[in-house]
């Protein structure tokens, strides 16, 4: 099988998994955040080009599907955290596009304050615990949210988000095995786009089915097809019952893939063009949905297109903003360093 390519029964896999199937107004929702994260990471690039976004920035172009189906699953005051290809879990979370492009630009107007940039946004009101730049680390902070939510009661599920270049950091294991010991509600969600950094998983791991990882500590995994929606929304609803229900941890190994490079410095000379092209062409999750809608008599051309307008409507609005806003006054080198406490 070439690289990236899902077989029918991964796709199935995923499917209504006991649940009924999705409606029109859901997959529409689907369809409709999933294009504003394409469209938004599409303006970034662009943006990135012309200047105005320094620094790292890692594109989320073809793994829309995960951080929708998961979004689609959780339930109000889940938390949410991941490393650092993050732009599109901070929009399915509800923060405002208008932020997080003046974030990507440094500017004062973002959520961060422009002091976080690409890899280090925030947002408590979502429930967004952070992007992350060290690799892996996030893993662990999850756990510690997971902890919390047992502490408290409080029916909450923690959803820690990392790849599979992560998958083979040290503290992931020291997570998995404080979580299973304490059953903690945490699902540990792999998103697999196959090359990490730059490196083939099969070149760099031992053990490829990442959901199996968790085997050693009596964690139950399931490989899911990343690239279909209701594939994802499906088994992370699975997973959140299995968490909430008491039974401690679940791993989702999301099968996807990137159609840029690891970061907007990548060239992602370690595979073929042609490798990408078959995957847009063959398993892209935004046509996947358009089919769905089609197939169904849900949605036709113009309705597709009406949406679509309305996607570039509020990025163009965004990256606007960003573009308008001030940059951060030299007073904010000393804000949010230090926090006073009282002895």
């Amino acid at each position: 099988m070439a690289r990236g390519q899902t077989t029918a029964a991964q796709r199935k896999s995923g499917g209504a998994g006991g649940k009924s199937a999705p409606t029109r107004e859901e997959l529409l929702e689907y369809y409709r955040e999933m294009l504003l994260i394409r469209r938004f990471e599409e303006r970034a690039g662009q943006l990135y080009g012309m200047g105005l976004i320094g620094g790292f920035c890692h594109l989320y172009i073809g793994q829309e599907a995960i951080a929708v189906g998961v979004q689609a699953a959780k339930r109000a005051g889940d938390q949410m955290i991941t490393g650092y290809r993050d732009h599109g879990h901070m929009l399915v979370c509800g923060m405002d596009p208008r932020e997080v492009m003046a974030e990507l630009t440094g500017r004062s107007g973002g959520s961060s304050r422009g002091k976080g940039g690409s890899m280090h946004m925030f947002s408590t009101e979502a429930a967004f615990y952070g992007g992350h730049g060290i690799v892996g680390a996030q893993v662990s902070l999850g756990t510690g949210l997971a902890l919390a939510n047992a502490y408290r009661g409080d029916g909450k599920v923690s959803w820690a988000f990392y790849g599979d270049g992560a998958a083979n950091q040290g503290q992931v294991y020291e997570s998995f095995n404080m979580a299973q010991v304490w059953k903690l509600p945490i699902v540990y969600v792999i998103e697999n786009n196959e090359y990490a950094m730059g490196t083939a998983i099969d070149r760099s791991s031992s053990e490829t089915k990442l959901h199996k990882r968790g085997v050693s500590f009596n964690i139950p995994g399931e490989e899911v097809d990343g690239m279909d929606v209701t594939a994802v929304k499906a088994a992370a609803t699975r997973a959140a019952e299995h968490c909430r229900t008491g039974n401690g941890p679940y791993i989702l190994e999301m099968k996807t893939y990137r159609y840029r490079g690891h970061s907007m410095s990548d060239p992602a000379k370690y595979r073929t063009r042609e490798e990408v092209d078959e995957v847009r062409k063959t398993r892209d999750p935004i046509e996947h949905v358009e089919d769905l809608l089609e197939k169904a008599g849900w949605a036709d051309e113009a309705v597709l297109k009406a949406i679509d307008a309305e996607v570039k409507r509020i990025v163009a609005d965004s990256a606007e903003f960003a573009r308008t806003s001030p940059e951060p006054d030299p007073s904010e080198l000393y804000t949010n360093v230090y926090t006073e406490v009282q002895a």
